[in-house]
Parts: structure tokens; C-alpha cells; sequence
């Protein structure tokens, strides 16, 4: 089972969040990508863009955050953040 864990931040607060269950046999980036397209949905966002540091961060430590550089519309948050929760080892 892959989890991602989608949460909306303003003034060190949590304003919403959502985890996003995958139980199917994709690619980890295809699941990533799908977790977020889905968790965008369901939190009414537009997806957000990935530039190299979200990137790089999140082959780091497995989550990141997307600032108002990575979204063409408006945000009325400070980030949002992803983090991968549980993921299936094989």
C-alpha cells in the first residue's frame, strides 16, 4: 500500500489536510503524481508545478513543499506539503 499524506499550511498551521491510498501496481512516480492530482481535487486546488527543488527534496527525504512559485493561481496558504507515509518495499 502507498500513502501520501497532503496537507495545506499557513502560519506554521495546518489549515486541511488528506491521505491518498494507492494500492495499485504503477511506478512510485506514478503514484506520487496521481496522489497529488487527487489529493488537488478533492482540496479544490489547482495542481501544482514541479520545479528542481521539490524535486531534489523529495528524492531526498520523501516530501516536499510546493510554494505559491509552483502554482500559476493565487494561494491564500504559505505551502502546500506532500509526504509519503507508507510505501511498499519490493
Amino acid at each position: 500500500m502507498f500513502r501520501l499524506w497532503v496537507k495545506e499550511w499557513k502560519d506554521n498551521r495546518l489549515l486541511r489536510d488528506t491521505v491518498v491510498d494507492d494500492a495499485s501496481s504503477d511506478t512510485r512516480t506514478h503514484k506520487v503524481l496521481r496522489g497529488l492530482e487527487t489529493a488537488c481535487m478533492e482540496l479544490d486546488l489547482a495542481v501544482p508545478a514541479w520545479l528542481d527543488l521539490q524535486v531534489t527534496d523529495f528524492r531526498r527525504h520523501a516530501r516536499c513543499r510546493f510554494t505559491q512559485d509552483c502554482f500559476i493561481e493565487q494561494i491564500d496558504f504559505d505551502y502546500l506539503e506532500i509526504h509519503v507515509i507508507e510505501e511498499d518495499m519490493f
